[in-house]
């Protein structure tokens, strides 16, 4: 999950007197992560760090207090394309279909009302095949949801009510004072019954110029899963590189196969692992040493090398010179 899920984490918990980066370090978070929205971290981190501070601050109601604080910003690119949907559907379509590049396994959906109440929908939140997330996660993101349709149509739109699938960690007024609606826990799922004609809701303001660039650079991060899987691992390791894990067991996770099963279908396309990402490695390389003054010493870390000298042996193999030649050259 990229890191900007904890947007306004170290803001929250500073005000309510706590140490955020402590509670990231015995979360196994990277305190970096608190600072940046774009380090690799494993969710499950998250919703640790969360629920340890929550604690800690004896703060029931932490991740709706997150929640509160966050913006549609946190989540990048998939903002703008959402921001400029013709219509709150679309704009949902959009998000259930992009959100991997946000979150790898989280997942919004709708569903037909689990009540079935006429002209009602549900705005399912879902995390991962047989995962339960921990509660303090799920307020923060479900509620991230709610505020985020708010923002998207200019205020209420007619929230019938919210499910939630653990029990109250706060008051329950608290929660139907964040929602502004009923919220029942213990629920089979997490989710928002809202009204279906909110989906033709159009939304103002909306540039098709904008929305078109930002689809078009989500549908570069990673292609449809029908398409070639060597480039789908390359999509996996252009996220990665420099943040995450870039190893076949890490690259086959991701794409939820067998390693073995990963290599042999690679294979079979006359490809390895080893090929794709030293391909995408040499050309990140090119792109930072020709168009950019960062340090060699940077540039290896974004590249995943251990060292600098890494890097010194892999730009003589690829272009025959040094890092410092090739930078030199291009300059001239």
């Amino acid at each position: 999950m990229r890191s900007a899920g904890l947007q306004r984490f170290r803001e929250t918990v500073e005000g309510l007197g706590g140490d955020p980066a402590r509670y990231a370090r015995q979360a196994g978070l990277p305190v970096a992560a608190l600072d940046t929205d774009d380090l690799l971290i494993e969710d499950t981190a998250i919703a640790a760090v969360l629920e340890i501070a929550a604690v800690a601050l004896r703060c029931p109601d932490l991740g709706l207090r997150v929640a509160s604080a966050q913006d549609l910003s946190m989540l990048g690119p998939l903002a703008v394309a959402i921001q400029h949907s013709p219509s709150v559907g679309d704009a949902l379509e959009c998000t259930s279909r992009y959100m991997f590049v946000h979150a790898r396994d989280l997942h919004v959906s709708l569903i037909d009302d689990p009540e079935g109440a006429p002209g009602v929908k549900g705005l399912r939140y879902a995390f991962g095949a047989g995962v339960r997330p921990l509660p303090q996660a799920t307020d923060m993101t479900v509620l991230f949801v709610h505020r985020a349709v708010t923002f998207l149509v200019g205020g209420g739109y007619g929230l019938r009510s919210v499910d939630l699938p653990h029990r109250p960690a706060a008051p329950r007024q608290r929660y139907e004072q964040a929602f502004g609606a009923r919220v029942r826990f213990g629920r089979p799922e997490a989710l928002l019954r809202v009204p279906a004609s909110l989906l033709g809701r159009p939304l103002e303001g909306v540039d098709a110029t904008l929305r078109s660039l930002a689809l078009a650079f989500l549908s570069r991060q990673a292609p449809e899963p029908g398409s070639p899987v060597a480039a789908r691992v390359r999509a996996v390791l252009a996220q990665a590189l420099g943040t995450g894990s870039t190893d076949l067991a890490g690259v086959a996770r991701a794409l939820a196969v067998h390693p073995r099963t990963l290599q042999r279908e690679l294979a079979g396309q006359g490809r390895s692992f080893a090929e794709i990402l030293d391909g995408l490695r040499r050309s990140r390389a090119h792109t930072y040493l020709t168009g950019t003054d960062m340090p060699l010493a940077q540039v290896s870390r974004l590249l995943g090398f251990a060292e600098q000298a890494v890097l010194s042996r892999c730009a003589r193999r690829w272009w025959g010179t040094s890092p410092s030649a090739l930078r030199r050259a291009a300059r001239q």
